[in-house]
């Protein structure tokens, strides 16, 4: 049984990802709505939060580095670290992504790895004390990955806040349950910016169906609306 997906997202009014690129609001400032996200966050009480590669490495600054000795690797699955209550996870296919250490501010770091990863790169993994879970086919099985995270790391409710290609890759699997949006006082405008979820040419259009739940104004000037999201037969 797979973990209840909640996408939680802050945009500005037209889609905008990046706060530095946004306009100014009486209402509030680029650091309270940054706050008020990590408040709401927190506020759902999940067992971890799954990102993708490039959002990842702007968190994690550690460049590659050979193990200090010899670690045997599996093929599948390392748990680095069984008793972890809270994950940091990161959906990276090709082993691009390097740690300095097995936790991110307090939560254990898991990394999905694609079938074709270097031995050298699980074995510098096992060396920083990062847990991975490694796909068995030749593309990305993201079903399969969120029933070895209910099942072996004992995740039961997890939080989708990646960039808008990994967003885009799970709301058309089928397996986000819930959207959670922040909306933020200002625009971005800049021709070709980023928003929070695509998917190849033709987007989402038939594969998930979206119902509100709740519209919230909040003190800072954000708008919270909150969605069930059902996948479309």
């Amino acid at each position: 049984m797979k973990p209840y997906i909640i996408c939680h997202m802050m945009t500005s009014l037209d889609g905008g990802l990046h706060p530095s690129r946004w306009t100014a609001s009486p209402d509030g400032n680029r650091a309270v709505w940054s706050a008020t996200y990590e408040t709401m966050h927190k506020r759902f009480g999940a067992d971890g939060w799954l990102v993708g590669r490039v959002t990842m490495a702007e968190m994690s600054k550690a460049g590659p580095h050979a193990p200090a000795g010899p670690f045997e690797v599996d093929r599948s699955l390392h748990i680095a670290k069984p008793d972890a209550q809270s994950f940091a996870i990161a959906i990276d296919p090709h082993g691009k992504l390097h740690f300095s250490s097995g936790d991110f501010d307090g939560d254990h770091v898991i990394v999905s790895l694609g079938k074709d990863v270097a031995d050298q790169h699980l074995a510098e993994l096992v060396a920083d004390g990062v847990s991975y879970v490694v796909s068995d086919g030749d593309e990305m099985d993201l079903a399969g990955l969120l029933e070895t995270l209910a099942r072996e790391f004992n995740i039961h409710r997890l939080l989708l806040e990646g960039g808008a290609a990994v967003n885009g890759s799970f709301f058309a699997a089928g397996l986000v349950d819930e959207l959670s949006l922040l909306m933020a006082p200002a625009v971005d405008a800049r021709k070709g910016s980023d928003r929070f979820i695509e998917f190849g040419q033709d987007g989402l259009a038939g594969k998930c169906e979206l119902s509100l739940l709740s519209c919230d104004k909040l003190d800072d000037g954000m708008l919270h609306l909150t969605y069930a999201v059902k996948a479309s037969r």
